[in-house]
């Protein structure tokens, strides 16, 4: 084998390799802008079936103050939610529960909860502001600090 002697001939040589080797390489043309591939998301029995992207909760106290209200006063104020959402959201959902806080003593205070929910295709101002408004109604005749209402997962506390 002959030795090269002459170094701008080996860089040369060196050089002319590295590229070739890069523009045929199977990782991709490193000298040309990279194809992109499109993920393919497998396709599921859901696809394409009618659905609706918003959800409006708002949460009913079993309590008028701090005292508690009967079962059947309660259950007239759900069936009331059932009918207001129903209307504005074409259905409603009610789904009991347990919820909690500490007041200022540091004292736990438990009160069963009910949730009335409705999802909606579109939610506007118009609609939000009446869910607060009917948040505000509950919150004056059950004498609450506050009624909670949920949309899309945010919290809010209508005063």
């Amino acid at each position: 084998m002959k030795v090269i002697k002459n170094k701008t001939v080996l860089t040369l040589f060196t050089f002319l390799f590295v590229v070739t080797f890069a523009y045929l390489s199977p990782m991709g043309n490193a000298f040309t802008q990279p194809k992109l591939i499109e993920a393919q998301t497998p396709s599921n029995a859901l696809e394409g079936e009618f659905h609706l992207d918003n959800i409006v909760k708002i949460y009913i106290p079993s309590t008028n103050g701090s005292d508690p209200i009967s079962k059947e006063e309660h259950n007239k104020w759900v069936d009331d939610a059932m009918t207001h959402f129903s209307t504005m959201f074409g259905g409603a959902t009610a789904v009991d529960g347990n919820g909690a806080w500490v007041d200022d003593k540091g004292n736990l205070i438990k009160e069963k909860v009910t949730i009335v929910y409705s999802f909606a295709q579109k939610l506007n101002n118009s609609k939000i502001n009446d869910v607060a408004n009917y948040a505000k109604q509950i919150k004056e005749a059950l004498h609450q600090s506050s009624v909670s209402v949920e949309v899309n997962g945010k919290m809010y506390f209508v005063e």
